[in-house]
């Protein structure tokens, strides 16, 4: 996919800071420490224009960035980078108020299409089991990618898709797409699974 321009649009707590723009919209959700933002710049191939920290937690808030791409059928969206879950040292409160706050943008928000479940190869945690769920609760199949995939050898990347699927409830292999932000393994078919939705978005919206 060819990206022609990328835009930090802003950041978001409550439903009355998104954007208004009714551009389709794909979310990103995973632990805190399981490589979003690499991930995020990589699929856009654009240097920190996601945050990196050493700090796990960092993301506080729905980080909405205007995406422009060279393909007509698609042509504008919005990646939404969510708060990253599961890491202990956040404060407390912080973590109370992230909940509500995803749960609002999750259930309410009309214009997302997809969101996009990031798991560390190296293992499935029961945070990652619970957000499948309640992810599905509110009416959404995440595509599932397993990033960090450069860290296994090629004799445990199968044995490590195939752990993730089992744990997480997913039918087969088909169902978990492996990815590595250093070498950018697997950005060309997650483009190709974000374009597919988002066209039967569009068509279904089209329809009603």
């Amino acid at each position: 996919m060819k990206i022609l321009s990328v835009e930090c649009i802003g950041s978001s707590v409550t439903s009355d800071q998104y954007p208004r723009e009714r551009l389709p919209e794909v979310a990103f959700v995973g632990r805190s420490n399981v490589g979003k933002s690499s991930l995020i710049n990589s699929l856009l191939n654009r240097k920190g224009m996601a945050r990196i920290s050493a700090t796990p937690g960092k993301t506080q808030t729905l980080n909405f960035f205007k995406v422009v791409v060279g393909d007509r059928a698609v042509n504008q969206l919005f990646f939404v980078d969510l708060p990253g879950y599961g890491y202990a040292k956040t404060s407390r409160s912080v973590r109370e108020r992230w909940g509500p706050m995803i749960e609002a943008y999750l259930s309410g928000r009309k214009q997302l299409f997809s969101v996009i479940q990031l798991v560390d190869s190296r293992g499935v945690e029961q945070h990652d089991v619970t957000t499948q769920r309640w992810l599905r609760h509110f009416g959404h199949v995440p595509i599932v990618v397993s990033t960090k995939i450069d860290k296994l050898t090629r004799g445990r990347r199968r044995s490590s898709l195939m752990g993730a699927c089992h744990d997480l409830g997913l039918d087969s292999l088909d169902d978990i797409l492996a990815y590595s932000a250093k070498t950018h393994e697997g950005r060309q078919e997650l483009w190709h699974a974000l374009r597919d939705r988002c066209v039967r978005w569009k068509h279904e919206r089209a329809g009603d």
